[in-house]
């Protein structure tokens, strides 16, 4: 019987919650087919994960093109895996669901641990592991080249520095990298399942955490599933303020890594620039939040802080003092042909293997993968403000530079514009319970710096968080950086690896 995929799928709006009874729940045949066709024809995916109702196991999966849609099926303890059979955009959400209620993507073709933590459901772990008898979590069966002239490099997960642990075991021939495999997990804290559990009032501080870089993306989205479920509206001077926290957050985090990569590439001034130049948009968002790294500013219903004349002063004054100073460092950076040497063909990701990992943030947008979650389903300001466009996307470090490059200029555009609106209505909120819809479904999106960050909440019959899921934008794209060193030098490995800068806690919640 010919299935038609999109007759089994239910388009849904990003922050609005729905009925759960409204989710089309179809046989896992079903449920596949429709899958398969929706990805193979330039579908991508937001959200796949498991939950459990009463005794059952069921999976749900948010999926986008130029839409959002959901659907759901009933589990039993194996399903047949999609990436196996279908598409590598399934492949860490498969090892997630595995991982976390005991159920097993049967013929995943690279089935191991993700974060190393006994499964939610208290099932037989797919895994095979001891937990809490290990030196060292679980027994990590990584990948191995065979052959007399092949080399076996372990880095991590305790790096120099102040970076978070994870491990990189390289696969060499001389100096050449014929394969990558990454190990995460050490930062992992049972977020998602200690969610449930709390209460609300302690959400903010919780997902202002997830990521510390990301205090503002990911503290938006909470708060606007709990808006959107409790059905709270945001008055215009308040979402002026989280739009412009959101791009200072940008700004901040591209900045320091544009730095970064210039010291990676031995080109010391323009790192101590940006080094300088992070600091004060650090202090833009002390001024605008209290805080600098924005935390505490965003609640269910608004912003904490008012943007007052005093801050729009100062926001102005240092906009205008500092954005001559990044277009030149960043002509220094990008004119030199000692640092082009360094940055151009290295760590390419070419735009069909970045479609089939489907990478998004300016990871995507560097290999051709034109998705912006500002343009495609803007929350906030974001549906009056102008988009951004990306000329260089050969997917290579210089092309994941250049593309940070223009989303810095672009955000200093969007902050001008928003500081300048009249509209200041914005009242000051606080964090209180909120009455939340029963039997509800939402999802959130937002471009967060690193790219799409997801938020999704079921509620039950009493309106009780159920499953809190989140999704931080490298979720999808650690695979792209170890697709990066291919047949790379193991030397070009720090600049790969801070051209994406991709989060360790982030993926390990």
């Amino acid at each position: 019987m010919e299935v038609r995929s999109m007759d089994n799928l239910l388009k849904i709006d990003n922050g609005q919650a729905i009925d759960r009874s409204l989710i089309p729940h179809v046989s896992y045949e079903v449920f596949f087919t429709t899958l398969s066709d929706f990805v193979r024809n330039e579908g991508f995916i937001v959200q796949f994960f498991a939950y459990e109702e009463g005794q059952k196991k069921h999976l749900l999966a948010v999926v986008r093109n130029r839409d959002l849609y959901v659907i759901g099926t009933e589990v039993g303890k194996s399903f047949q895996s999609l990436t196996g059979a279908v598409s590598e955009k399934f492949h860490m959400f498969e090892r997630e669901i595995a991982e976390q209620y005991g159920i097993t993507p049967d013929g995943h073709p690279w089935l191991k641990m993700v974060r190393y933590h006994k499964n939610y459901a208290g099932a037989k772990d797919v895994f095979g592991n001891n937990y809490g008898k290990e030196n060292i979590p679980g027994n990590y069966p990584f990948f191995s080249v065979e052959g007399e002239s092949i080399h076996e490099v372990a880095v991590g997960p305790v790096h120099a520095g102040i970076i978070e642990p994870g491990h990189f075991r390289f696969q060499c021939a001389g100096e050449e990298v014929l394969h990558l495999e990454i190990q995460l997990g050490y930062q992992h804290r049972g977020i998602e399942k200690m969610l449930p559990t709390l209460p609300q009032k302690r959400f903010p501080i919780i997902c202002e955490s997830i990521a510390g870089d990301t205090s503002i993306g990911h503290g938006l989205s909470m708060c606007q599933a709990i808006e959107g479920l409790a059905g709270i509206s945001v008055d215009r001077g308040a979402k002026i303020i989280r739009t412009t926290a959101l791009e200072l957050e940008r700004i901040c985090n591209h900045i320091g890594d544009l730095g970064a990569l210039a010291g990676d590439a031995a080109f010391n001034p323009p790192a101590a620039y940006f080094g300088r130049i992070r600091g004060e948009f650090l202090n833009l968002l002390q001024v605008l939040s209290g805080n600098r790294f924005g935390k505490g500013l965003v609640r269910p219903g608004g912003v904490t802080h008012i943007m007052r004349e005093e801050q729009r002063k100062l926001i102005r004054e240092k906009l205008l003092e500092v954005t001559g100073e990044i277009e030149n460092i960043c002509d220094l950076i990008f004119s030199a042909h000692t640092v082009q040497a360094r940055f151009e063909h290295t760590g390419t990701v070419q735009h069909e293997m970045a479609k089939d990992l489907g990478l998004v943030g300016y990871s995507g947008r560097a290999s051709g993968i034109a998705y912006d979650v500002r343009n495609s389903f803007p929350t906030e300001c974001y549906r009056e403000l102008p988009a951004n466009e990306n000329r260089v996307t050969n997917g290579d470090v210089n092309s994941r530079g250049m593309v940070r490059v223009e989303e810095i200029m672009h955000s200093l555009k969007l902050i001008n514009i928003l500081i300048e609106e009249s509209e200041n209505t914005a009242s000051e909120v606080h964090m209180q319970d909120q009455i939340l819809a029963p039997n509800a479904f939402i999802i959130t999106l937002n471009e967060g710096w690193r790219g799409e960050i997801s938020h999704c909440i079921l509620t039950d019959k009493k309106g009780k968080v159920q499953r809190y899921k989140i999704k931080d934008p490298s979720f999808h794209n650690w695979t792209g950086l170890a697709m990066s060193l291919r047949n790379q030098e193991i030397s070009d490995f720090p600049l790969c690896n801070k051209s994406f800068n991709l989060s360790y806690c982030g993926f390990d919640l």
